[in-house]
């Protein structure tokens, strides 16, 4: 049997500008701990990592101004309640990319095998997916609890791609920071960079093969492998 080809896809602010949603979500945690909000451009740079890191940092600013050590106890009690307070308003303002469907589908005529692989907690990344209305489009949703392991760490991609029975050979990432990009050039696989992604990173820092502003017409980049 041919081998089909693999597009593996980031989720926030990849597939789904989730920016709005994510700041809603982190402000109301820093309000009720009582640390400093974020503007939606300063909370784009933090969210590639994950929530844990995206409070670790908010709170170490912080804490280096007032030359104090992070309370390991606080964040994680931050970090549960930032899970708990954006899966209950995970969809209020996030929105599909543009041209993401329209991709999706040309994928599935072209029988190609679409995964996502996000730093996103699982089950946060698939509720969004279903709410959003694209998680029947994908054969695999691994998030940064799935595995003992996460971007940039190539096995996120890796071993995704040795699930879908796929090859290394005939792998794409699509993703928007540096997370996605090392993990990509880890594995020896081609990247599709979005511009203007939630990483405080220059274009030119980051891995890629190919840059794009959204998927509108991302297939005929993809077409060249197949």
């Amino acid at each position: 049997m041919t081998q089909k080809f693999t597009v593996l896809f980031d989720l926030d602010g990849t597939l789904v500008d989730t920016a709005p949603d994510l700041m809603l979500a982190h402000n109301h945690v820093m309000k009720k701990f009582g640390y400093p909000t974020k503007s939606l451009d300063e909370l784009k740079n933090t969210v590639g990592q994950g929530a844990g890191a995206m409070i670790g940092r908010s709170i170490w600013s912080q804490a280096k101004k007032e030359l104090t050590s992070i309370n390991e106890k606080v964040k994680n009690e931050m970090t549960d309640e930032f899970i708990s307070y954006y899966g209950n308003n995970i969809l209020n303002e996030s929105t599909l990319m543009p041209g993401v469907k329209d991709f999706l589908n040309w994928c599935k005529k072209e029988n190609i095998s679409m995964a996502v692989c996000t730093n996103k907690t699982e089950h946060l990344a698939v509720d969004l997916l279903k709410k959003i209305g694209i998680y029947d489009y994908f054969e695999y949703v691994a998030g940064y609890n799935t595995f003992d392991y996460c971007k940039p760490d190539p096995r996120h991609i890796t071993t995704i791609i040795e699930i879908l029975d796929g090859s290394i050979n005939k792998s794409i990432m699509i993703g928007d920071s540096e997370s996605d990009a090392n993990a990509a050039k880890a594995a020896e696989i081609p990247m599709i960079l979005l511009e203007d992604g939630y990483t405080e990173k220059k274009i030119d820092e980051i891995y890629h093969n190919h840059l794009i502003k959204d998927f509108v017409g991302i297939e005929k980049i993809v077409s060249k492998y197949l």
